[in-house]
């Protein structure tokens, strides 16, 4: 029996990270022998049936999507019901939004993508953007992500223009969430939540290092984690 994996995000067949997250879902999928289907859902569509149908969510690169706040639902409720959700990018970005507004209070936290002019950013446009760089990545030890890897560090490669705003990290750290890697630099870059089977946030794109030979090691264990919830 399939067990299916939501793509949040508006599908581009042209967009680089689009293609390399359907690549990467193959190189794991095979990997795994596992018998896992995959839809692109637009967030637009996102409904409360959604999980019905899906085992895990991958919330997708390439906001701003059509619909934040049915995004910042379905997060929700993957955070709140075990249930695997994987963000890379602007996914990443996306998982920090519903946790300052859900978990630590702030109902006004804003992404910049979408109002730059917001009293509470805790997303914002970097000094720098990271689009096409690739930068190595400190682990925490013990982290689930360290284990993941079996590493310590590793180098990924990024695309975006976006990330946690400076001025709310000291927030971001006062609730469960853990900041379990950081780039060269001491930018937060990674995160996950204790005690979830699989919640992990990305502001790099692991897909586009996958390899069929190697497929990588994040997508692996995410759909392993949605072959575990399924079973």
């Amino acid at each position: 029996m399939s067990k299916f994996i939501a793509l949040l995000g508006e599908y581009t067949p042209t967009f680089p990270p689009h293609a390399s997250t359907n690549a990467a879902i193959e190189h794991s999928r095979s990997l795994l022998g596992a018998d896992i289907a995959v839809n692109w859902v637009s967030t637009e569509n996102i409904e409360p049936k959604l999980f019905e149908r899906y085992s895990g969510i991958w919330v997708a690169p390439g906001s701003p999507y059509k619909s934040m706040e049915k995004t910042l639902w379905a997060i929700r409720y993957a955070r709140e019901n075990n249930i695997p959700c994987f963000g890379t990018c602007g996914g990443f970005q996306h998982i920090v939004i519903e946790y300052a507004r859900n978990v630590l209070g702030f109902k006004d936290a804003q992404h910049a993508e979408y109002d730059p002019y917001s009293s509470k950013l805790f997303i914002s446009q970097l000094a720098c953007s990271l689009a096409g760089r690739e930068l190595q990545l400190s682990l925490v030890p013990g982290s689930q992500v360290a284990a993941i890897y079996g590493c310590l560090s590793a180098t990924e490669h990024y695309y975006c223009n976006f990330g946690v705003n400076p001025d709310c990290i000291r927030e971001l750290k006062q609730g469960p969430l853990s900041i379990s890697g950081a780039d060269i630099e001491g930018e937060v870059r990674v995160i996950e939540y204790p005690g979830h089977p699989f919640y992990i946030g990305t502001l790099f794109v692991p897909q586009t290092r996958s390899k069929p030979e190697t497929p990588h090691p994040l997508v692996t264990a995410f759909l392993g984690a949605v072959v575990g919830r399924a079973a």
